[in-house]
């Protein structure tokens, strides 16, 4: 028997033995503790509560009733079960899944080769032979050695514009500088000069929302010509385009996030408030310069002919006009100088994880194996899971209700999760239950990984009557709200109204992944090319005519081609709809580094809206 004194039932929910447990603390407290008991550990068999001594009252203050309760057979508060494996793989099936995934990781090997060449070879070389180093270089010996930087937007771009913008002609993404963990914004000058397209603001902009939402400091390395003036219809005007960047810089450093830039080329225009507005700036002698206005314009403007450096070099902004702080050689010692900026704070934003990191009990290299190469074939939600989680543990929550969705809690390096994936359509059931483990993770702080298998709600007669529009609503309006830190990877389909009960990028997951084999659209497209014919066939009924099977397919053919090519991963990237195209072996290092940034984030409160019942 062992004894424990105690008025926080916390030192219960922490106590990990097997027999019988004797606890001293208030009566009222013990009833809490054994319901509580019984509710999170499921071999709980007997429970009682009695009284058998009052303390000795202190002066002006009321006896306490000691109680004494008895729990029998009792593993753990948190029982968690560990996930078995049914995946053979030296089966026929096993090899036919792999040699099918890896047809998807080619197009995406392509992919990602040409967004980290850059501008080209001539662009490297001419941007090499006037002293600087390329974009991918400063970030890496910017960065701690031997530490990870986590990209976010590598295929921007990708065969988006006519005009080749290899990775949107900047590099963005989280590493660590001195200890600390930065969000890092590089332009990339061998990419048109290092302007920016309407997606080169969107995936700045996206890149300073994670750092809001992780607090992390920004360090802006500035190489760009500025606005890339044919498409300033969709660079200039609007909430979300250029002066977000600005606004942002502000916002930011007056949460105390530290803004640094380092002018390591041209920064031309308006780019020019980006080292004007940072808390502190260090710009690079003979490369760096800023000004609100080139040499060009100020001669069409004024008349006056001045060159780059006498307008707005290094030896102007840290001499004379004030606008940079520190006075760099060369890109390596500005690089020095960031460093040590960054170093003065003296504490870090990472922490040490709450619980001991454990592999998972099944390789995740074998994750390709899973992935059925008949897309219309489920994939096995449990062979995920096995592959992801610490020691392949997992705590399922109502595990026999609504089974459509599995809901559960279980750990990724060290890190508590509540997960939620899909195993076929939701209904009802599934919207319900998934909506209410949504609320109790949101109530105890773990963050919420969503893993997309979903062509959507169970539609039909029955289904509407039902009200499933409303219980659909509900795990809807509980994503919504929910203000723990989400991160969503898509592993199968995402469709429709599915995509956003499952976190979509609408719902302000911090980061969103997709595997090399997803899909996502509003709906399939033989679905939506049928749909669609359907509409045309009503529409010339009204005339008398009628379309041949023929006319039907030609009809058809281009919706099928257009959804299919909208909805793969690398066009889904390219327009920044996810963050990365994932891996699925390298899928659990990635959640690992958001978790970790998310560990040590601010606290958000979340209040939900009003659940139609």
């Amino acid at each position: 028997m062992k004894r424990i004194r105690s008025r926080d039932d916390g030192a219960l929910g922490a106590l990990a033995v097997r027999g019988i447990i004797a606890v001293n603390c208030d009566a009222a407290l013990l009833q809490d503790c054994i319901s509580r008991c019984i509710v999170h550990n499921r071999k709980a068999q007997a429970a009682s509560c009695e009284p058998i001594a009052t303390d000795r009252a202190k002066p002006n203050e009321v006896p306490r009733t000691v109680g004494l309760c008895i729990l029998a057979n009792i593993s753990r508060r948190f029982e968690m079960a560990v996930i078995r494996s049914g995946l053979n793989v030296n089966s026929p099936e096993y090899r036919e899944n792999v040699a099918a995934y890896a047809a998807h990781v080619e197009t995406l090997d392509k992919a990602t080769a040409a967004s980290l060449a850059g501008g080209g070879e001539r662009a490297r070389d001419i941007h090499l032979s006037r002293g600087k180093m390329l974009v991918r270089d400063r970030i890496s010996y910017l960065i701690d050695p031997g530490t990870a930087f986590l990209e976010v937007g590598q295929l921007a771009a990708h065969e988006l514009y006519d005009d080749v913008v290899p990775s949107a002609g900047i590099v963005t993404g989280v590493g660590i500088i001195s200890g600390r963990a930065c969000m890092i914004m590089a332009n990339d000058a061998t990419v048109k000069g290092g302007t920016y397209y309407p997606i080169t603001i969107k995936k700045q902009v996206r890149a300073q929302t994670i750092a809001r939402e992780n607090g992390l400091p920004c360090v802006y390395l500035v190489d760009s010509g500025g606005a890339f003036l044919p498409m300033q219809e969709g660079i200039f005007p609007d909430e979300d385009q250029f002066g977000k960047i600005f606004r942002s810089i502000a916002e930011m450093s007056a949460m105390g996030l530290q803004q640094i830039a380092a002018v390591m080329g041209s920064c031309t225009a308006g780019g020019a408030y980006i080292p004007a507005m940072c808390d502190e700036t260090v710009i690079v002698s003979e490369t760096g310069t800023i000004f609100l206005g080139g040499p060009q314009l100020v001669k069409a403007a004024t008349g006056e002919v001045v060159d780059a450096q006498s307008l707005g070099g290094a030896d102007v902004h840290t001499r004379l006009s004030g606008v940079a702080d520190h006075f760099a050689k060369d890109d390596m010692h500005a690089i020095a100088l960031v460093r040590e900026i960054v170093a003065r704070t003296g504490t870090s934003n990472i922490g040490a994880p709450p619980l001991q990191p454990k592999p998972p009990l099944y390789d995740p290299s074998e994750l390709p194996g899973v992935i059925n190469a008949n897309p219309k074939n489920p994939i096995k939600p449990l062979e995920i899971l096995t592959r992801l989680l610490d020691g392949s543990d997992f705590t399922p929550y109502r595990e026999r209700y609504g089974p459509t969705i599995i809901c559960g809690t279980g750990a990724i390096g060290g890190y508590p999760v509540g997960v939620l994936i899909n195993d076929g359509v939701l209904f009802r059931e599934s919207s319900q239950k998934a909506a209410n483990f949504i609320e109790i993770c949101t109530q105890s702080d773990i963050p919420l990984l969503f893993l997309h298998n979903i062509s959507g709600f169970m539609v039909g007669k029955e289904y509407e009557i039902g009200g499933i529009a409303k219980d659909g609503a509900k795990l809807v309006n509980a994503v919504s709200c929910s203000r723990v830190p989400k991160f969503s990877v898509i592993v199968g389909g995402s469709y429709g109204a599915g995509n956003f009960a499952m976190c979509g990028r609408p719902f302000g997951p911090r980061l969103m992944g997709m595997w090399p084999n997803a899909r996502a659209s509003v709906m399939g497209g033989e679905q939506a090319a049928t749909v669609l014919t359907l509409v045309r066939e009503e529409q010339l009924a009204k005339k008398g005519l009628k379309m041949s099977e023929a006319e039907i397919e030609e009809f058809k053919k281009p919706i099928r081609a257009d959804y299919d090519r909208q909805g793969r991963p690398v066009h889904m990237a390219s327009q920044l709809w996810i963050d990365a195209v994932l891996e699925p072996s390298r899928t659990r290092d990635w959640l690992i580094l958001g978790l970790a940034l998310a560990h040590r984030s601010p606290k958000q409160t979340s209040n939900f809206g009003v659940f139609r019942m």
